[in-house]
């Protein structure tokens, strides 16, 4: 197993959790001369991050690292390239767009973070309008929200428990129930269909849009219909915790619990998850996915937060063993001409698309959770 040359080999993340942040630092502000104005989502082989769509999912994470350095640093520089990417989401909102489920992700780390740290009305107003928009989505029969558009009406995906935060924050800041009345409901899905007796997740459920009876499971970025796609259970993973934090209700964070077993008993010897749990008798040969490490570890601190000390321990620790390893094997320190933190990520393997490459997301997570390490505080998802 290589060892990146930027690392000793530490046996704890405790002991270069100083040097790793300011290196992190060094690393993004190289990345703000390197990307510019771009919107990225995934760097492969040249290192060069892609430009995608303002209304690409993924459009929020980039904005997302920078707003937490803002917060922990105060460095203004980070606030200044942040600053006016939910603008820009907002122009994109009234033209001809394909916004769907995931403006959660695209609004909390953008138009929330920036009303949280800044008091910026604006921030506030294009929050609420992304809550009232994924509220919009609700399916009533099936307590579910509806994954993307055109013809996939009765589609609900894991990964939308991520987005359940912005709702829960709408009914906080306008006190209005119904948002986390849709959120709850969201998640009781997820709780009920989605995760599964052994702690592993369906990716996409198919329900009948008009009577809510679910009609099968459909293996989308996993190997398959009973497959466990590593990425969906970190999404329901960290997702539940989130929901736990917002309610306080047990059942989500037992089902947490659950998910977050069964990934961490799934993980291989240098803890950064294969792509797919089950893609394979033998996973020797499976690509890893990074981001689903980082998205697991940064849920993982979440959870050892919510639970007493003694009780979190197991997941703080399993979560700085990844870390580590995300730190030590799998980042791109010693590359400066490299625009991604991250190596190793897979997007969509059925598909064949985005394997071993970086993804912005993977490296959102790797922030967020070192933030979560060094006492950072203002939750955005």
């Amino acid at each position: 197993m290589k060892t990146n040359a930027a690392w000793p080999e530490a046996q704890n993340l405790r002991d270069i959790l100083p040097e790793v942040w300011e290196a992190l630092q060094v690393k993004v502000d190289r990345m703000i001369s390197q990307i510019g104005s771009k919107s990225p989502h995934v760097a492969k082989e040249d290192g060069l991050y892609d430009d995608m769509r303002i209304d690409w999912w993924t459009s929020g994470f980039w904005p997302g690292i920078l707003w937490i350095l803002h917060d922990l640093t105060g460095g203004e520089h980070y606030k200044d390239a942040a600053w006016n990417w939910d603008e820009k989401l907002e122009q994109a909102s009234v033209r001809q767009n394909n916004f769907h489920h995931d403006v959660g992700f695209q609004y909390l780390p953008t138009a929330v973070i920036k009303h949280k740290l800044t008091g910026d009305a604006e921030g506030l107003r294009r929050g609420l309008q992304a809550a009232n928009f994924l509220a919009g989505r609700f399916n009533l029969a099936g307590k579910f929200l509806r994954a993307w558009n055109q013809d996939k009406i009765g589609w609900s995906i894991v990964d939308s428990t991520m987005n359940l935060s912005i709702l829960f924050w709408a009914s906080e800041v306008t006190k209005d129930p119904r948002f986390a009345q849709i959120a709850k409901a969201h998640a009781d899905t997820v709780v009920d269909k989605f995760v599964r007796a052994d702690g592993s997740v369906n990716h996409i459920l198919s329900f009948d849009p008009a009577t809510g009876e679910l009609i099968e499971s459909l293996g989308g970025q996993g190997a398959g219909p009973q497959s466990a796609w590593s990425r969906g259970a970190a999404w329901a993973l960290h997702g539940l915790a989130n929901v736990y934090r917002f309610t306080g209700d047990d059942r989500y964070l037992r089902a947490a619990q659950r998910v977050a077993h069964y990934f961490l008993a799934s993980l291989p010897e240098d803890s950064v998850a294969h792509w797919d749990f089950r893609a394979a008798d033998s996973l020797d040969a499976e690509p890893r996915d990074s981001s689903a490490a980082s998205c697991a570890a940064s849920g993982l601190i979440e959870l050892a937060s919510l639970l007493p000390s003694a009780e979190g321990s197991l997941y703080r620790q399993s979560a700085e063993r990844i870390l580590l390893s995300l730190t030590q094997h799998y980042g791109t320190w010693d590359r400066p001409e490299h625009e991604a933190i991250l190596l190793e990520g897979t997007g969509n393997k059925p598909a064949g698309q985005n394997v071993d490459v970086s993804l912005i997301y993977g490296d959102y997570y790797y922030v967020e959770a070192i933030a979560k390490l060094l006492g950072w505080e203002q939750r955005i998802f």
